[in-house]
């Protein structure tokens, strides 16, 4: 008894002059999610191909399809993307994530699909590598994120003049003195 497998796919089981097709085999969730995953994380660091573009995730419109921005220079392009059905309900991306896509011709509204999603090992290469567009890049600095101790300012807070809080302090002393 022989296994093996013809180019569309298929398995073929040969037993003394019997063929017999099966069906692709169907793996198990968990094997699938495992096999996206180690796919995700193999060391393909390749440079996007010429069909290939660089985008950014803005919104999810459901039903796996994501709006997205281009890295256009000129305009601000946006338009949807589809998930391929080997990442649906194993990967998960979120609002400004960068993937990788590629065009497809079929419809209007959905003009691409996502190929791969990009990691931060892959925007340092990409970076390296001169393929990162412009747009995309880190606007802020290290300079601008520190306060002046030297420690990462909090965001979530507003920035309070030192000066600021003493004056009005001093203004409700002085009316309290003269009740």
């Amino acid at each position: 008894m022989v296994l093996s497998s013809d180019p569309s796919g298929s398995l073929l089981l040969s037993r003394k002059s019997k063929t017999i097709a099966f069906a692709q085999l169907k793996m198990s969730r968990v094997t699938k999610i495992k096999h996206v995953l180690k796919e995700q994380e193999a060391d393909e660091f390749d440079v996007p191909k010429e069909n290939q573009s660089i985008v950014r995730i803005v919104a999810s419109r459901g039903n796996n399809l994501h709006e997205v921005e281009s890295a256009a220079e000129g305009d601000e392009e946006r338009f949807l993307v589809s998930m391929p059905v080997k990442f649906r309900k194993n990967v998960w991306i979120k609002r400004g994530d960068f993937v990788l896509v590629e065009p497809i011709e079929e419809g209007n509204k959905v003009k691409a699909e996502i190929c791969r999603i990009l990691t931060a090992e892959h925007i340092k290469l990409f970076e390296k590598e001169g393929v990162w567009p412009k747009r995309f890049t880190r606007k802020r600095e290290l300079e601008d994120d520190l306060d002046a101790d030297g420690l990462v300012r909090n965001t979530n807070r507003k920035f309070a003049e030192e000066g600021g809080d003493s004056s009005d302090d001093d203004d409700d002393d002085s009316s309290e003195e003269e009740d």
